[in-house]
Parts: structure tokens; C-alpha cells; sequence
């Protein structure tokens, strides 16, 4: 069976995506009629997720109105990948295992040692073999991390071991 050149195609995705915008949106808008509003403020804390809802819907719509009138998205022009290699399994299990290292012992020994752990781990599996430039520079961005967080913005993240120190 043969297919016309002139015979448009549909593309599923687009209306897959289109959908969980809508979705997305509108369970956005309904939850935010769940949450309290104080009297000192007339703006209230619902605004902003009506807003982000209301967006992500109105998105969705007009993605399924351009994919309906035959807008399609062009072809990804490829990467500078040699897709007849087989993936480096090793590399992703190298990943996997330093991720689930930090998740495990972030409670343990704290955000600044573990990020820093991390950053050296997953250096260290993409090729780097500088472990200790590694290990100075994921502290250095670990510890910057948890103080931005702890005192911009007022969320603290687990000290660990070092608790006092930080």
C-alpha cells in the first residue's frame, strides 16, 4: 500500500501533549479553590496557581487547534551522535548508582557533603579524572547550595554530619 505525498499526517504526540496541558491546567485551577485565604491579603494565595492553570489549559487548547490545522513540528536535524553505537550502559549504571548513593545518605551526612559526593561521582563516571579539583569543586558548589537555600531563601536543607559547622 502506498501513501500520497498530498495526505496529511497526524501526529498523536502534539494531541498527547496538547491533552496533558489541558489536564494539568485544569487540575491546577481546581486545586487552587482548595487552598485558604487569609483577610490581610486581597490577592490571596490562589492567584498564582489560576494563573499558571488557566495558561497551561489556554496552551493546550491552541496546540490542538494548530496540530488540527496541520502545523507539525519539523524533523530534529540530529545531533552529532553515531546512532550504530550501542549506549554505554556502564556510564548510565555509573550515574544511577552515585544518584542513588546521594539519596541514600543525604539524611546521613548532609546536603553539603553528599552534593559534593555527587558532583565528584558523577564527574567522575562522565570521564573526569581530576577527583580532587572534583571533589573541591562540588563542595565549593554544595556548601554555596545549602547556604543559598538555608539563607536566601530560608529553607534549610540537611546539615548531617556537619550540623554546627554550617
Amino acid at each position: 500500500m502506498s501513501t500520497s505525498i498530498d495526505t496529511p499526517r497526524i501526529d498523536r504526540g502534539q494531541y498527547v501533549l496538547a491533552a496533558v496541558l489541558v489536564v494539568v491546567g485544569a487540575f491546577t485551577v481546581y486545586d487552587a479553590t482548595s487552598l485558604s485565604v487569609g483577610f490581610a491579603d486581597p490577592v490571596g494565595p490562589r492567584v498564582f496557581p489560576y494563573v499558571v492553570g488557566s495558561i497551561l489549559a489556554l496552551l493546550g487548547v491552541l496546540l490542538a487547534l494548530a496540530t488540527a490545522r496541520g502545523s507539525l513540528p519539523e524533523p530534529e536535524g540530529g545531533e552529532d551522535v553515531d546512532l550504530t553505537q550501542s549506549p554505554d550502559w556502564v556510564t548510565v549504571a555509573k550515574l544511577v548508582g552515585v544518584l542513588a548513593f546521594t539519596i541514600a545518605t543525604v539524611g546521613l551526612l548532609g546536603w553539603a557533603l553528599t552534593g559534593a559526593i555527587l558532583f565528584a561521582g558523577a564527574a567522575w563516571a562522565l570521564g573526569s579524572r581530576t577527583l580532587i579539583r572534583d571533589v573541591l569543586v562540588g563542595l565549593v558548589l554544595a556548601v554555596g547550595s545549602w547556604y543559598g537555600f538555608y539563607v536566601g531563601l530560608g529553607i534549610p536543607l540537611a546539615p548531617g554530619v556537619l550540623d554546627g559547622i554550617l
